[in-house]
């Protein structure tokens, strides 16, 4: 693609991968929120609910949705965007990049309408665009010897796997795995998170800091980096074989410490007068909220595990991928580096969703309806803001003339 056919805006969508995967992520959170909170509320009133054009069950579509549609178009994009800075190569763009954002939409449309499709053929159109993107990555990565960053392939053929496991279960070819595969891809997802976060938080911490000369108070240990990833990959097994004994209780523990101290030596508390900055950290601190609920849910049986499993699903995954798609859009679009206020507004949303859904229903058990509304409410009114701020920023050219 040449500069000239950016500056018309002609292909400017599919000049690189973070534009149409981020814009259709952020879409697709609101998207998939509404069909879910108006089945809640009309359940809740005992209506009477519409034949569903999906073959998944009201929850299983949601918890699906989230994880495999839209975490999967954030990943998507993030990958994508990363990869020509990894490894020298010319960014997937054009064609290439516009069949694989036609796999994702073919995958959504399959789940919310496969009632009207083959089982098989349904859970084939889905299925495809994690492998298809796995191939792609490893692909360019093995030609750059980009050795280094080969672990995403295992990470995306484990939430591959987690899928098929689902559509197992909605296919009525196995039973009770669902609910695994759904663990299985949150638990990968959580790696993903520790990894990416431990590159690029206190990366971008230092750059911040540096002018100030307080760079230097930023610190990342090797050893406590290793172990921060080793203690969340063990959880993935833990989880599949016995995720309710002591040992994983333990391990969630480990997990929790390591990370907590790994997040205070990246110096949060210098980033509070720059919100692009800080919601890396606030995103990073529910993944270690995420491990402390969880290890007290198994160890003393308070929170819920449904209230561990979404201060990772909604805090971490949630405020970490809105920060991760500003800051990203911004920069690969020759834009500054400040986020504009309307978006530092949707990051406290967002995690004031998460605090709504980890917290609420034990505060208030009577009102447990009404707080799930509440939560899905400040989520859709976060990425609402998110699509309408970045909605230009992502679909016209580069500030600065150059390409993609």
């Amino acid at each position: 693609m040449t500069v000239a056919a950016d500056r018309s805006g002609q292909g400017v969508l599919f000049a690189y991968g973070f534009r149409p995967f981020f814009l259709l992520a952020g879409i697709y959170a609101v998207l998939s929120m509404l069909p879910w909170l108006g089945w809640l509320l009309v359940h809740s009133m005992g209506a009477i609910v519409l034949e569903p054009t999906s073959l998944f069950p009201a929850m299983l579509w949601h918890a699906h949705e989230m994880l495999f549609g839209f975490v999967a178009a954030v990943m998507a994009g993030f990958f994508l965007t990363a990869m020509p800075n990894w490894t020298g190569t010319a960014p997937v763009r054009g064609a290439a990049l516009a069949g694989l954002v036609l796999l994702w939409i073919l995958g959504r449309a399959a789940v919310w309408f496969g009632a009207f499709l083959p089982g098989w053929l349904a859970a084939a159109l889905d299925l495809a665009f994690l492998p298809a993107l796995a191939v792609l990555v490893a692909v360019i990565l093995w030609r750059a010897r980009a050795v280094r960053n080969l672990i995403l392939v295992p990470v995306l053929l484990l939430l591959a796997v987690g899928n098929l496991l689902v559509h197992l279960e909605v296919l009525e070819i196995a039973d009770d795995i669902a609910t695994t595969g759904l663990y299985l891809a949150a638990d990968t997802v959580a790696v993903l998170l520790v990894i990416i976060g431990g590159r690029i938080v206190p990366a971008f911490t230092r750059g911040a800091l540096k002018p100030s000369g307080a760079d230097a108070a930023v610190r990342s240990t090797p050893l406590i980096d290793r172990l921060c990833i080793a203690a969340v990959v063990l959880l993935i097994p833990l989880d599949l074989l016995d995720p309710d004994s002591i040992v994983t209780g333990l391990v969630a523990t480990a997990a929790a410490l390591v990370n907590a101290v790994r997040l205070v030596r990246w110096q949060g508390q210098r980033t509070l007068r720059q919100p692009i900055l800080w919601v890396l950290h606030l995103g990073y601190l529910w993944i270690v909220l995420s491990f402390v609920g969880k290890a007290a849910a198994i160890l003393v049986g308070w929170p819920s595990p449904s209230a561990a499993l979404h201060a990772l699903t909604v805090g971490a995954i949630g405020t970490l991928t809105l920060g991760v798609m500003t800051r990203a859009a911004l920069g690969h679009t020759g834009r500054p580096l400040v986020a504009h206020a309307a978006v530092a507004v949707a990051y406290g949303l967002v995690s004031l969703a998460a605090l709504a859904r980890v917290a609420g229903p034990a505060l208030l058990p009577t009102a447990y309806i009404e707080v799930i509304m509440a939560s899905g409410g400040l989520w859709t009114a976060a990425f609402t803001i998110f699509v309408a701020v970045y909605f230009p920023v992502l679909t016209r050219p580069r500030r600065d003339g150059k390409p993609g």
